[in-house]
């Protein structure tokens, strides 16, 4: 058998039985095929709030559209949540949130037509129908027509002689994409136990080797134990690391966790450390933290574990970091010194897992869960982090109103008092002290100034004081310096970001 790739870009699919596969083997023997994935190249499975979006948004495109058990989640990248969402082994659409409008949407590609066409009750436009499409001689894909009909701004489904494909409404124009014939095909709608079942094979080998690498490490030191966050990696790793023998686990509270976070720590008798300095005291001080201004992780984290290592000496630490989660971790090896603290040595054993493992084998093994993520999170830590996509801090707003409006009630004010425009809580933008590309182009296109250093610029009617403006450029936003971390698959991926899957998909029956 040809090895499995150490970083996967693919993921398999079985036609036969219609589910995904993390090998290239379905337990039935029929060939499957490979599915491109978008970078970072992780997948995850549509859970319970997942679900009920994407039905909710169909619905009010297109009518009572079902849905298959087994629908998954190719993370992208884009201005908050953007998810091409894979159905049947195809693509289904793309699902994103704008953090402006604060809303989702969901726009349909092509492969998912016939999956819908037979559902569909609305958002269907007879491009025959229409007099200016009927005046147009030649090629009707890829051209922008006007509508006689007021249609709301959307994805829309288009038909014309007996061809079908999406278009785009905007101000009274649909733009038209490729038509192509439709070809309804009934497939099975296996649920995830079948999924575990086909894939069986291929979680024993993520197992064996996960505990195999934990066994080769846990001698290293004189103790041995694992990093608990409460999050899905660390609660494979704990599986993992208790089979292979090793029992002691630790959770740093930072004081701002959720409270389902908590709970879950304390039902898996993992030992929870309390040695971090007070956030909403030092938030007062120095500002609101960014994705490029972590001095929260310092304070709440690495300050706290500095310390329980001191009272426990040299050790190896089990961690579940994983290399899809993020470019600073791409190149993460199987074990590394921690420079924070030099007593640790961390092992990194489902570092070539993606979500999608992570997922099936908590499954497989019946392990509990962070309730947190069927409720819409993708990630679980502190409430308030600036990695915390708007689109999740809008579904913690409905879970938890007392704990961001303490938050939301901060920006305000720190906002005021720095002389920041409204789109700095509100848009979010407070989560960096220089924009990065993309949001520099939000702004840009909204009217809203940003300086050279890519700060944002006081709003035109600051109030803010001179003294109150030297707080929010002191020393401590100093910009860190910029350091390119692209690891060494990534760098030699293939020059195409677009993944594309089969034109010709099979329809699913209720």
């Amino acid at each position: 058998m040809i090895p499995e790739p150490a970083a996967k870009k693919f993921l398999y699919w079985c036609d036969q039985c219609n589910v995904p596969l993390i090998g290239r083997t379905c337990a039935c023997k029929t060939r499957v095929r490979e599915i491109p994935l978008l970078q970072p190249h992780d997948v995850r499975p549509a859970l319970a709030a997942d679900m009920a979006l994407i039905r909710r948004l169909l619905a009010e495109q297109f009518g009572d559209i079902p849905l298959p058990h087994v629908v998954l989640l190719n993370k992208t990248g884009g201005v908050d949540r953007a998810d091409l969402v894979i159905m049947h082994g195809d693509r289904f659409g793309w699902l994103s949130f704008d953090p402006i409008a604060r809303k989702f949407s969901l726009d349909i590609a092509p492969e998912a037509l016939p999956h819908i066409l037979q559902h569909a009750t609305r958002g269907i436009i007879d491009l025959e129908a229409e007099p200016a499409v009927s005046a147009h001689k030649g090629r009707i894909g890829g051209k922008r027509f006007p509508l006689a009909t007021a249609v709301p701004d959307g994805t829309v489904i288009v038909s014309y002689k007996n061809r079908f494909g999406t278009g785009v409404v905007k101000d009274g124009q649909v733009r038209v994409k490729e038509l192509v014939s439709v070809e309804p095909r009934t497939r099975p709608n296996p649920d995830w136990d079948v999924v575990i079942e086909k894939n069986r094979y291929h979680l024993k080998n993520l197992e064996r080797n996960a505990v195999r690498t934990i066994k080769k490490h846990m001698n290293d030191r004189p103790c041995v134990n694992v990093s608990f966050s409460g999050g899905k990696d660390s609660t494979a790793v704990l599986h993992l690391a208790r089979k292979a023998g090793v029992e002691k686990a630790f959770f740093i509270d930072t004081g701002i966790e959720l409270p389902e976070t908590v709970a879950f720590v304390e039902s898996e008798g993992v030992e929870i450390v309390r040695k971090g300095g007070d956030f909403f005291q030092a938030v007062e001080k120095v500002g609101p933290p960014g994705k490029d201004h972590r001095w929260c992780c310092k304070l709440l984290k690495l300050h706290p574990l500095k310390l329980y290592l001191a009272d426990l000496g040299p050790c190896v630490t089990i961690q579940g970091n994983r290399w899809y989660e993020s470019w600073n971790r791409a190149d993460l090896d199987e074990t590394s010194q921690n420079p924070a603290n030099p007593l640790q040595l961390n092992v990194s054993p489902i570092r070539n897992w993606r979500a999608l493992e992570v997922f099936l084998y908590l499954w497989w093994q019946k392990a509990s869960m962070n309730p947190l993520y069927e409720k819409g999170l993708e990630r679980i830590g502190c409430y308030l982090c600036p990695a915390v996509l708007e689109s999740e801090y809008e579904g913690l707003r409905e879970m938890h109103p007392e704990l961001t409006g303490r938050w939301d009630e901060f920006l305000v004010r720190w906002g005021e008092k720095t002389g920041m425009p409204d789109a700095y809580h509100q848009w979010g933008l407070w989560r960096w002290r220089a924009l990065p590309p993309k949001m520099r182009e939000v702004c840009r296109d909204r009217g809203i100034a940003v300086n050279e250093d890519f700060t944002l610029q006081e709003a035109p009617e600051s109030r803010a004081t001179p003294v109150q403006k030297s707080v929010a450029t002191s020393s401590i936003w100093t910009t860190p310096r910029r350091v390119s971390r692209r690891s060494r698959w990534w760098r030699h991926s293939s020059s195409s970001s677009t993944a594309t899957g089969p034109t010709s998909g099979g329809e699913f029956t209720a």
